[in-house]
């Protein structure tokens, strides 16, 4: 073989080696993008619902009957369905729900780039406006809150009800609170701490709870003063005074004896009304 057939078969192989490579890397990338399936339609308390899948997960959209101007919409990070009444006022006044099931993930930074991927998807696909409010029940809080720390800019507002905003303290137990040993042992497993760094995270609602403030975006909190599940003095309470201190809009409406149960209120008008005034300013 001459030098030049060498080089010549050498490239040709190069050039076989490299269109493998490329081609296994494009089918890793299409494998791994987010994507949705066809919706399936069906009634959620009198509103058309879309249920689909985006990598896996499930997520669903309801839509109101009128879409109010811009297409605001709500978005339940977690408990779908539990104590309605707040999504569906909203509903009637033309606000789309949605949902994204990231359950047993804490807020963490993985959970909170498939929220982003849902986010993208929903806006382009169903139109709904940029700049979302999260509505965090319970748990949902870490989601709700973190979300907008990360993407302050994708957040019109932050309804948060009885919100776990320091996993140490739910599902930590180490407060008040009883917490929940499993959970804690996943919390841990996601944020990659241990029980030693755990006791110096930073990665907490309450740690974001300046940088949210002061990118202006308003939030309502709902929560019983005798939560022993998620202490509202280890929670809200602080989250709410460093706030307040970073120039932020928050009201708290406490319900006086109430426990972790029941979330919302029976008529959720407060709720509902300071949405609706400050969510879409």
């Amino acid at each position: 073989m001459t030098t030049d057939q060498f080089h010549t078969s050498s490239c040709t192989n190069l050039q076989g080696v490299l269109s493998r490579i490329i081609g296994c890397l494009v089918l890793f990338v299409t494998a791994s993008a987010v994507t949705a399936e066809e919706p399936k339609v069906s009634d959620w308390n009198g509103f058309q619902k879309l249920d689909f899948a985006m990598a896996g997960n499930p997520g669903l959209i309801v839509k109101p009957k009128t879409a109010a101007a811009g297409n605001p919409w709500i978005w339940r990070t977690e408990f779908f369905g539990h104590e309605p009444q707040g999504d569906i006022a909203l509903l009637a006044a033309g606000w789309h729900v949605a949902y994204y099931r990231v359950s047993n993930m804490y807020g963490s930074p993985k959970a909170i780039e498939m929220m982003d991927g849902f986010h993208a998807h929903v806006t382009k696909e169903f139109g709904l406006a940029k700049r979302a409010t999260l509505e965090g029940f319970s748990r949902g809080g870490l989601y709700a809150v973190n979300f907008a720390a990360a993407h302050p800019g994708k957040t019109a507002a932050l309804y948060l009800d009885a919100p776990v905003l320091d996993i140490r303290s739910w599902p930590g137990g180490k407060g008040k609170g009883k917490g929940d040993g499993g959970c804690w042992r996943q919390a841990l497993e996601k944020f990659g701490l241990t029980e030693e760094t755990a006791k110096d995270f930073k990665g907490n609602p309450l740690d974001y709870a300046a940088a949210v403030a002061k990118a202006g975006i308003p939030v309502i909190s709902v929560c019983g003063d005798a939560d022993s599940v998620v202490p509202f003095d280890e929670n809200t309470k602080l989250f709410a005074e460093r706030y307040r201190a970073a120039g932020g809009r928050i009201e708290v409406i406490v319900k006086p004896g109430v426990n972790h149960h029941p979330h919302s209120l029976k008529d959720p008008k407060p709720i509902v009304d300071f949405l609706l005034r400050e969510a879409l300013k």
